[in-house]
């Protein structure tokens, strides 16, 4: 893929995820492993104001090639990329049902069997960190753990792929599973799945137990 190709998807992702109504304003931000370094949206973007020249480039070292400053939360976005080499590209979102679950500082639990699509047996809730820190980076990396999307405590949501498309539909996944479950507590507890059978269906999508994403 070119770099023209590249960030083209990237600003493609990136209206995507608010005609999603996942991002309002200049939330969320989106980042794509590029060689050693990364493509990341810039602080402040939103479709809008959005360019493929805004996109800012990271070299090896998070030093800026040419012009920009990155989203805030950029040390994130790199430090799961190099975490992490199957993930290619980074999704974080202040998606509604995933901000008021992980307020709740809630894992999703195994309420229905395609939470096993992430990789086990709940989407855990990465512990409170201060936004842009590296404390909040290195919460994210321990939540991501043999995972594929994680909670922000007070915060947001995290999805990750091997391409831009499945780190996308991923995020579209969570937040569904998200809504499904805040609407069945409103009626009560949901019964939830075992471990064992959270593994029986992880097997049939190939990844449960596997680490999809090794440290």
């Amino acid at each position: 893929m070119s770099d023209h190709a590249e960030r083209q998807a990237m600003l493609e992702i990136v209206r995507r995820l608010e005609d999603r109504g996942f991002n309002h304003g200049s939330s969320g931000n989106v980042s794509l492993r590029i060689g050693e370094g990364a493509l990341i949206t810039p602080t402040g973007a939103h479709s809008g104001n959005l360019t493929h020249e805004r996109l800012v480039r990271l070299d090896a070292h998070d030093a800026v090639i040419g012009d920009g400053a990155p989203s805030s939360e950029w040390h994130m976005h790199v430090s799961i990329l190099r975490a992490y080499p199957a993930a290619n590209a980074v999704i974080h979102t202040h998606a509604d049902a995933c901000v008021a679950l992980a307020c709740l500082r809630r894992p999703l639990p195994a309420f229905h069997y395609m939470v096993a699509a992430f990789g086990g047996a709940e989407v855990r809730c990465a512990r409170y960190a201060t936004f842009g820190t590296a404390d909040l980076a290195a919460s994210a990396i321990e939540a991501l753990q043999d995972r594929t999307a994680c909670l922000l405590a007070n915060h947001g949501m995290i999805a990750v792929g091997g391409t831009l498309e499945t780190a996308f539909q991923n995020t579209v996944k969570l937040e569904t599973l998200a809504r499904q479950y805040l609407t069945a507590l409103q009626a009560g507890e949901p019964a939830l799945l075992s471990d064992e059978e959270m593994a029986r269906v992880g097997a049939r999508y190939g990844n449960y137990g596997v680490g999809l994403l090794p440290g």
